[in-house]
């Protein structure tokens, strides 16, 4: 069936939910990686209901045409790209509040809410929605689940995994099916729906989501900003909260270079050469007791602190961090990375991206989610963009990320925390995975998407 027919299909069914504009089609293209899909897709449908998505799937499976499923398109791998053949099939009007329980601490969405609008509408409730995600303003829960992400807040309240209690998921051919449940327990058949999350866009179509809701935490907070004079003591201090028992809510480490970056950003006097920094926030009924003892740890490990016990005060050193992005940016073109590590391992890891820049002759600013593991190295490199804004990262940032991830797996950890595999580091997974895990992880998903439709070229690639 020709390109057009498929079009003149999903315009009959649709009407003008189906979107041909050059404009919209070439956006569909990229994310926030850097990286686009080659050519641009046949349409972008603008789904606003079920029933919507369930159709352009239906037409999909008759006509053989792939289709990606898109959020905010805040990704940083790849996987919401929509390229030549494919259909683009947005779900950023499907972005209601569908319902919120208190007693039960449920709320149930759609996917295109956005994540800090959800949390905005549960603060009357006094309820929150755990993951945080330094893209929360902009990124959609369904993107949150499709990633499986993470974020700030993780190490202590959790992940994205941890927060999710059902998903109402659209298969390959438009059947519906209500997975998992909204009790707190449930053991009913296989768990499909941790299945789902951080499955990219290769199973199905979320459509909706039974989220598991946390009251606000009473008391007060304190942030702690602790310098010291190289990266890896920040780590071994970090390592030594981690081991003392004590959790904090936040724990964010940024090196010398990510860090005189952001004070360059935001204006801020440029701090000592070689300097890294710890941000950590603590919170609860405990939050002063615990961050005095955070305080003792860090200065027993040459640490410089200082110690806040105002929220906004607070917030205002939390900034830094959120500011690592744009800072970036203005570095040049950037290949944001992520890979995690067991937390006894980070001072390690930070040994071996700092032997990957001496040996690559690259730039990798790099901060971590202390608190567990999972940090974010930023390769620079220059290059011009295409008219779309799209750079080709070169061979050699390539070859110095191939040793940065093979040096994540040595020492125990994983290619990714919570991007996921998308597009970029698909020729890496069968590294970590091993070949028969790999085989039976891209068989699972021909049983949920037989024709193979779903995302294609994403992830499960060698």
């Amino acid at each position: 069936m020709s390109t057009r027919d498929v079009v003149e299909l999903l315009t009959a069914a649709l009407g003008d939910r189906v979107d041909i504009t050059p404009a919209s089609r070439e956006s569909a293209r990229a994310d926030k990686s850097g990286h686009a899909a080659t050519g641009t897709p046949l349409a972008v449908v603008h789904a606003e209901c079920v029933e919507d998505v369930q159709t352009t799937l239906r037409i999909a499976t008759e006509t053989g045409t792939p289709v990606v499923t898109q959020g905010a398109r805040t990704g940083l791998a790849g996987a919401a790209n929509a390229g030549k053949g494919e259909i683009a099939l947005s779900l950023l009007r499907m972005n209601r509040i569908l319902e919120v329980q208190p007693d039960d601490l449920i709320a149930v969405v759609e996917p295109g809410i956005i994540n800090a609008d959800l949390n905005d509408a549960l603060a009357p409730h006094d309820l929150w929605w755990a993951p945080d995600p330094a893209s929360r303003a902009i990124s959609t829960v369904g993107g949150n689940i499709a990633t499986g992400a993470g974020g700030l807040l993780c190490a202590k309240y959790g992940v994205v995994r941890d927060a999710v209690l059902g998903v109402d998921l659209v298969l390959a051919d438009g059947r519906l099916m209500r997975l998992g449940h909204r009790t707190v327990k449930g053991v009913t058949g296989l768990d499909l729906t941790s299945l789902v999350i951080g499955s990219e866009g290769t199973l199905g179509v979320v459509v909706g989501a039974t989220l598991k809701l946390r009251r606000r935490i009473p008391g007060a907070v304190a942030t702690l900003a602790a310098t010291f004079a190289e990266v890896s003591s920040a780590a071994r201090a970090s390592s030594a909260v981690t081991a003392s028992g004590v959790q904090p809510a936040i724990m964010e480490l940024m090196d010398a270079a990510s860090l005189a970056a952001v004070h360059d950003l935001m204006g801020l006097e440029p701090p000592l050469p070689g300097v890294a920094q710890l941000t950590i926030q603590t919170d609860g009924t405990s939050a002063l007791d615990d961050a005095e003892a955070i305080a003792t740890i860090l200065e027993q490990h040459g640490g410089n602190v200082a110690l806040s016990h105002d929220a906004d005060e607070g917030e205002r050193l939390l900034a830094v961090r959120r500011s690592m992005h744009p800072a970036m940016e203005r570095l040049g073109t950037t290949l944001i990375e992520d890979v995690s590590v067991p937390r006894s391992a980070l001072p390690a890891m930070f040994d071996e991206i700092a032997r990957v820049e001496r040996e690559h002759g690259v730039i990798i600013p790099t901060v971590a989610h202390a608190g567990d593991g999972n940090l974010h190295p930023n390769f620079i490199f220059d290059a011009t963009p295409d008219e779309a804004g799209i750079v080709d990262v070169p061979d050699h940032i390539w070859a110095a990320a191939d040793d940065l991830f093979t040096s994540a797996l040595r020492l125990g950890g994983t290619l990714t925390g919570e991007h996921g595999v998308g597009v970029l580091k698909s020729r890496w997974l069968a590294a970590e995975l091993g070949d028969d895990q790999w085989e039976l992880q891209r068989q699972i998903t021909r049983v949920f998407d037989p024709r193979g439709i779903l995302n294609p070229g994403k992830v499960f690639v060698r």
